[in-house]
């Protein structure tokens, strides 16, 4: 049975599983989020917010954006940010 690190986080706990990606496991957090309306859509996506919330490098919070970005959750503007996609 894995053991998991215990990491306090602003507001929330978060068990990270040590033999999954931490990027994965944020993308769920987020994907979860979205799905059950606290991250509605245009939502902005703040990539220092979502560092200091799971305490982990700007790197990592990239690789779960992109992942979303890729399942068509979020959306990118250059200059401006990401954001929850429209779900319709």
């Amino acid at each position: 049975m894995p053991s998991y690190v215990r990491i306090s986080t602003v507001g929330r706990v978060t068990d990270y599983d040590p033999t999954r990606p931490k990027w994965e496991q944020i993308a769920s957090v987020l994907r979860e989020r979205i799905a059950v309306g606290e991250l509605p859509p245009r939502t902005l996506i703040s990539e220092v917010r979502l560092e200091a919330e799971f305490g982990v490098a700007r790197g990592t919070v990239r690789k779960a954006t992109a992942a979303l970005r890729d399942e068509g959750l979020i959306v990118t503007t250059p200059g401006m940010g990401s954001f929850v996609a429209d779900q319709g």
